[in-house]
């Protein structure tokens, strides 16, 4: 669009726009892949159909749930105050017990229960898991429980994409595990199936439209960044300072790809 990489007053013109259509022109790029990403991930969901629920199928002798009063038919909605919506939610917070008492939130025929128990701790070959010595129901076939299902597992994977992110910016993720195209290439030549590869295409694109919206200059979510500041200011930074400020954020970013892919090389030979 004419004045969006270089200021001009020509009527018509992005300069000329006010602040809030071209912060919206801005984001739209970003926003399209991660609308794409979405969608693409909710269908995939929606295809497989059956999930594994919070509803308690069987419930085995030697294990704390049998223990405490578990029953079958019982249906886990939380663990120590946090909702879980799929078994594998339940057995995510079971392993991370630490060996510490759980409370479970149950809804048995319609009313609420809480249960406190210790998870059994299992040893074997010098790994640690726990287990509360259940199973759980499969989910119906029907249109409402794969909308259902569907859309929470695409609520949690867009939610990872961005603890992800997070995690990156506090440290708790080395810049060694990030992944550039170099790396994404070997990951895809290694997909087996339809599935794996449509997971791997939302994956990228929602990664990218999150990436693309930080507020980091010459990204996207940088130019925002200016554009807000404009707008506090009444007027927009200098050209010259903006030019400077945008060649640091790009050097910057090339230092970054440079590194990610010598990893990426690295990683394959």
């Amino acid at each position: 669009m004419l004045g969006e990489e270089e200021r001009s007053f020509e009527e018509g013109s992005f300069s000329k726009a006010s602040i809030p259509k071209r912060i919206a022109v801005v984001l739209a790029g970003g926003l399209v892949n991660i609308i794409f990403g979405l969608i693409v991930y909710f269908i995939l969901m929606f295809s497989q159909g059956q999930y594994y629920t919070t509803t308690i199928e069987n419930v085995y002798d030697g294990y704390s749930a049998k223990e405490v009063g578990i029953l079958e038919n019982d249906k886990i909605l939380e663990i120590n105050d946090k909702k879980v919506r799929f078994a594998v939610d339940v057995i995510e917070k079971i392993q991370q017990c630490n060996d510490n008492d759980l409370v479970f939130k149950i809804d048995r025929n319609n009313e609420i229960k809480y249960i406190t128990l210790k998870p059994t701790q299992e040893e074997t070959d010098e790994t640690i898991s726990y287990k509360i010595g259940v199973s759980f129901k499969i989910s119906d076939k029907n249109f409402k429980s794969r909308m259902y299902y569907a859309f929470w597992s695409t609520a949690d994977f867009s939610v990872s994409i961005i603890d992800n992110l997070k995690k990156i910016f506090t440290g708790r993720i080395s810049t060694d595990q990030l992944m550039g195209p170099v790396g994404i290439s070997q990951v895809v030549t290694k997909t087996q199936g339809i599935e794996e590869f449509v997971y791997i295409l939302a994956l990228i694109s929602l990664s990218l439209g999150v990436t693309n919206l930080l507020p980091f200059p010459p990204l996207d979510g940088g130019k925002v960044v200016f554009l807000i500041i404009e707008a506090i200011r009444k007027k927009p930074l200098k050209q010259e300072t903006e030019i400077k400020i945008q060649l640091i954020g790009f050097a910057l970013l090339i230092g970054l790809s440079i590194y990610v892919t010598y990893n990426d090389i690295i990683r394959i030979f």
